[in-house]
Formats: structure tokens, sequence, C-alpha cells
């Protein structure tokens, strides 16, 4: 999947260089950017979920280390910080 999305990634950003004109070429790169950045708000969700999930009869603690994070960032995480 990280291959597929880096790739699809680096065709949207190379895709702005054939377009001759500037302001259309910057609206352009926003739109993607815009997509982009849903994408990471749904992605911070689904983290936020997992973790919660992760947390049932485990401490934070125990959570983070099964995440690789501290046990006050895996709760965080599970708050969508």
């Amino acid at each position: 999947m990280t291959d597929a999305l880096d790739t699809a990634i680096d065709k949207a950003v190379n895709s702005l260089a054939n377009i001759d004109d500037p302001v259309e070429r910057y609206h352009a790169s926003r739109r993607i950017r815009v997509q982009l950045d849903t994408g990471s708000s749904a992605l911070k969700e689904a983290q936020a979920r997992i973790a919660a999930e992760l947390k049932a009869g485990r401490s934070w603690r125990e959570v983070g280390a099964l995440m690789g994070v501290s046990g006050s960032r895996a709760e965080q995480i599970s708050n969508g910080k």
C-alpha cells in the first residue's frame, strides 16, 4: 500500500510540471494538498480508533509499547492529537 501511495503522490506532484501557467499550476497544487490533508485526517481518526481498541484491558504504557511510542503519546493518539 505504501508503494502505491508514494507512486500516486509522485504522479500527482509530477503532473504539475505539465501545467504551463503558474497560476493554474498553483491552484492544481492546492487541490492536491487538500486531498492529502483530507487523507491525513482520515488516517488520524483511524489511528485514534486503533489506539482505543488496543487500550481494552491494557495500560497506556502497554499500548504505547505495542505502538512504538510512549504511553502518554498513545493516549494522545487515542484522543485524535
